[in-house]
């Protein structure tokens, strides 16, 4: 069997090496130029974009931006095909392409470099059972806690001391079982209120017996119980409410085994988590028949074993409200929950603390005003919506900006709950800080409660907050005037693309990018914008793959907006050059079908260099993947690139067409390459007949492709 690499040799001989003025190409390259050939993956080489740049193709005036709005409209002007034209691919390498030749198994130097990171997980946990221990007793206080007076009462926005002990208590564990299913309404919820040690031992069995190896995460609210003891116990009750009964951490790592989580809202919590990595340690020694250093007491932070304590802390994260010897802020506007709040109820806490800050407040904006702003937060064209978009936006661009990769990964894009947890956990250090407290973590987050972001966050609040008198005033003509938020950091990506490059610090805003992405109105601004940065290279690829941007461009094609079409294709066809196991992902549920339309569609409306685009994505589709071949073969994809060749005589092939004409053959050959079905059917329907006449094309590429 001839190798692509001898046809392109042999197409090459006699060739000048000279770039002729106003030529597409340098010299023919014919499976080069695009970084695939039969023996190597896409991320070989990254493909790059010849003639004018794509920040100049690709522009979009902030005029039009701002007119955008409606269904499948993104603005003013903008027909498919006349803005957004995205510049040829040439033959020249990518000016920081990844050197490096693959290997016989197909593997890329990008990827035997490292460049591919671990943007996909290799385990997806899910949160399964959710364990709510609250131990208030609500009436006695505990005998170590000294209470101010007035102090903070609520829990779970919940008044204690309004109604019945017992009828106080059961609207509390319905309150915090509401507030968690908010974040992760599939898990199956338990509340244990003022429980025994066996109730507690039970509960963690059982739960543990039923998530069988997904996560079980465990909340304890210690507010109605003496601080934990640096046994590393903390405190239950009898069965007669008479005494407080110890639990130790020991015990609860036994019956909840892993993968966990701990939620401990207490007092002198960081010892609870100083007991448990020291339980953890000595469990991991004795296991792996090492000596063991026992730390006495547990609830003393133990020496540095980094290696050791992270083997034996893997699959387990712990979350607490403040360090050893603190207590809880006792504020009396402030809920007594104030860490649960934060985790749970994170903008109702967010804005009713700025309000308290803020100039705001002398103009009429006060804290009932908070309890009542109109929308909701699944709604992002209502007040509370956006407001809570916005969160969300900041909260992942600082954990994004100041975490490892790998931490990010795991937090923030893994567990539905866990990402939540820990975003809301960023505000929570940022408020308990003020009052003396030092919430913890393990894995421990480096401190981001003065992140340059949270200013932003101060200032998208203000502006949307200014508005909230008008809007409860019932006035019917008064309606809300959506932030500039998302505007002002598109234009500060656009900025840094202006100026950035793989030497610099990468852009803050790109975890912004993916969730306007969620926006009709700012959508193909952002498209744009990403398409701009994915062509600076490889690296920029794997840092947008990292930020967790490709299950958002893989949702979106199932959309029918014609003006998104071309800047999507583009973006696959980065993707796909850096990571062809993202073809799997494209077959799964037929999303290849979104480029077999595209190449339907007249040539009219969309440039030949386009189409290119979408044959070497379904070439990659169906490279070394029979399920791909089959699915593509089964949608008619053959008849369809036929057509597309015949489209014109052969020997007026240039430029764009020719490169248009380069990848429906290779595409063509790639769709029954090592099939004899697909081989036949391709017999069948006059195949070779019809790509012999390519023989005779003055474009090398294409004839070496048709032979192919």
């Amino acid at each position: 069997q001839i190798s692509i690499g001898d046809v392109v040799r042999r197409a090459e001989r006699g060739e000048g090496r000279g770039r002729m003025q106003g030529e597409l190409y340098s010299r023919p390259r014919a499976m080069a130029s695009m970084s695939w050939k039969p023996s190597s993956s896409p991320a070989e080489r990254q493909l790059n974009l010849g003639g004018a740049s794509l920040a100049s193709e690709l522009s979009i005036s902030s005029q039009q931006e701002d007119l955008a709005g409606g269904p499948g409209k993104t603005g003013v002007g903008l027909e498919s095909g006349s803005n957004l034209r995205p510049p040829l691919y040439s033959t020249e390498y990518h000016h920081d392409s990844v050197a490096g030749r693959a290997s016989s198994s197909g593997e890329s130097g990008a990827e035997k470099g490292g460049l591919v990171s671990k943007w996909r997980p290799k385990e997806r946990l899910k949160t399964t059972a959710v364990a709510l221990v609250v131990c208030l007793n609500i009436g006695v206080d505990p005998p170590d806690i000294v209470k101010v007076s007035p102090c903070a009462r609520l829990e779970c926005w919940v008044d204690p001391l309004s109604m019945q002990p017992q009828k106080a208590l059961e609207a509390i564990g319905k309150s915090l079982q509401a507030q968690y299913e908010r974040w992760q309404p599939r898990a199956k919820y338990r509340v244990s209120l003022d429980p025994t040690l066996e109730d507690v031992k039970k509960l963690c069995v059982s739960y543990r017996r039923a998530a069988k190896s997904e996560r079980v995460l465990f909340h304890y609210n210690g507010h109605g119980v003496p601080k934990p003891t640096l046994n590393g116990e903390m405190w239950v009750f009898n069965k007669s409410y008479t005494q407080y009964i110890p639990l130790s951490v020991y015990d609860l790592q036994t019956w909840l085994s892993k993968p966990s989580i701990y939620v401990l809202d207490c007092p002198n919590a960081g010892t609870l988590m100083n007991a448990f990595e020291n339980f953890a340690l000595q469990r991991y020694q004795e296991s792996a028949g090492l000596p063991v250093m026992v730390q006495h007491p547990p609830g003393r932070k133990a020496p540095p074993r980094s290696a050791e304590l992270r083997t034996a802390m893997q699959d387990v994260i712990l979350l607490g409200a403040c360090g050893m010897h603190e207590t809880l802020p006792q504020n009396v506007s402030l809920p007594a929950d104030l860490f649960t709040s934060c985790l749970t109820t994170p903008i109702k806490i967010a804005l009713r603390w700025f309000c308290g800050r803020s100039l705001l407040r002398n103009e009429g904006l006060n804290l009932d005003m908070i309890d009542r702003i109109p929308g909701k937060q699944t709604d992002r064209k209502t007040l509370l919506g956006e407001l809570n978009w916005i969160f969300t936006a900041i909260t992942d661009t600082i954990a994004w900006n100041v975490l490892p990769r790998p931490l990010f990964q795991k937090l923030f894009r893994q567990d539905l709950l866990v990402a939540s947890l820990f975003r809301n956990f960023l505000l929570a250090e940022r408020i308990m800080r003020a009052f003396g407290c030092m919430p913890l973590s393990c894995p421990a987050l480096p401190p981001t409660h003065q992140h340059p972001m949270w200013h932003a966050w101060d200032l998208a609040a203000e502006t949307c907050l200014a508005q909230l008198p008008g809007l409860l005033s019932g006035d019917p003509s008064i309606d809300y005037r959506p932030s500039s938020f998302f505007t002002e950091q598109l234009t500060a990506f656009e900025v840094w693309l202006e100026h950035g490059s793989r030497q610099k610090p990468p852009p803050e805003q790109l975890p912004i990018v993916l969730q306007v992405l969620l926006s009709q109105n700012h959508r193909l601004r952002a498209l744009v914008l990403l398409g701009r940065f994915l062509d600076m290279g490889t690296w920029a690829v794997d840092l947008a793959l990292s930020v967790g941007i490709f299950p958002y461009v893989l949702k979106l094609l199932q959309t029918t907006a014609n003006e998104l079409r071309q800047i999507l294709v583009f973006i696959w066809t980065k993707i796909l050059a850096l990571d062809q196991s993202c073809k799997m992902d494209l077959t799964k549920d037929s999303s290849f079908m979104y480029f077999i339309r595209f190449l339907e569609m007249p040539d009219s409306a969309i440039p030949p260099e386009s189409k290119a685009g979408a044959a070497f994505i379904l070439s990659v589709v169906c490279h070394n993947h029979p399920k791909g071949q089959r699915a593509c073969a089964q949608a008619k994809l053959v008849d369809v690139c036929l057509g597309s060749l015949q489209d014109g005589p052969t020997n007026v092939i240039s430029g764009s067409t020719a490169l248009l004409a380069q990848w429906l053959c290779l595409c063509l050959g790639k769709i029954w390459e090592d099939s004899f079905e697909l081989t036949m059917q391709a017999f069948e329907l006059g195949v070779t007949e019809k790509l012999s006449k390519l023989f005779n094309s003055a474009a090398p590429n294409v004839r070496a492709a048709a032979i192919f």
